[in-house]
């Protein structure tokens, strides 16, 4: 049982942790010797509670998915993501996030990159969806009526001048971001801020997050959206490749 409840212990811990730290840094933290703490990993991964995620990072394995099935799907999206929106954060040098749609709500999960403690947003915290990139991908790829359902609750109040508030108007953009693949707000939720956005899909073809790329106008200037989009859309295929591996194993 003493094994047992180490093992557990390492498993709650590397959860907790979403594929941020090494195997070696939580086995420190437990006071775990480190290769036993390998051992341990290493019995989880080949039962499916565990999944391998780059080298000596983890992250949920299917059965473990399996069997909770409450587990938030969306969490464990974020977790998969947080390293490619970390490394892509310090490639463009602006502000990267992931959001998620609760309700008619944005939840921001993931937020990282050069000056992101300047801009508004915070993980965990929920914004109206109509007015920002995210939200605009996340309500594009509603299905129908839930999006019709959405649009019936307009207008929408305006955060800037440029901010979509009629229901119409706001139906042919989700449908111009559904043809183009990605969803721009230029100063739509705040003045000189630009945000593009693109879809990250669960592996059974399902749009569950997306992920954006936030910049002011100095940084649009010197890098405009379409130079940016091919990179957030290359981090954006390695995270649905980590999903695929994490979840259909």
């Amino acid at each position: 049982m003493s094994s047992l409840s180490r093992a557990l212990a390492m498993l709650e811990a590397i959860i907790a942790e979403g594929a941020t730290r090494s195997v070696a840094a939580i086995a420190r933290d437990l006071d775990v010797p480190v290769a036993t703490a390998h051992r341990q990993v290493a019995s989880l991964v080949a039962d499916g509670y565990l999944a391998r995620q780059g080298r000596g990072f983890h992250v949920a394995g299917p059965r473990l998915l399996r069997l909770l099935g409450q587990l938030d799907e969306k969490q464990v999206i974020a977790n998969c993501a947080a390293p490619v929106l970390h490394r892509l954060a310090g490639q463009l040098r602006c502000v990267v996030q992931l959001g998620t749609l609760e309700g008619d709500m944005v939840t921001y999960r993931i937020k990282t990159g050069e000056g992101a403690g300047d801009l508004f947003t915070r993980v965990g915290m929920q914004l109206e969806a109509y007015c920002s990139g995210i939200g605009k991908v996340l309500l594009a790829w509603l299905p129908a009526g839930d999006r019709e359902a959405y649009l019936a609750t307009g207008p929408f109040p305006p955060l800037t001048a440029r901010t979509i508030t009629e229901p119409d108007a706001l139906r042919r953009e989700l449908a111009r971001v559904r043809e183009q693949g990605f969803a721009l707000d230029d100063g739509e939720i705040a003045e000189g801020l630009q945000c593009i956005a693109v879809p990250v899909r669960s592996p059974d073809g399902r749009v569950l997050a997306a992920l954006s790329a936030s910049r002011g106008a100095a940084q649009v200037a010197a890098l405009p959206p379409d130079v940016i989009l091919g990179d957030i859309r290359f981090a954006v295929a390695e995270v649905e490749d980590i999903l695929a591996a994490v979840l259909t194993t």
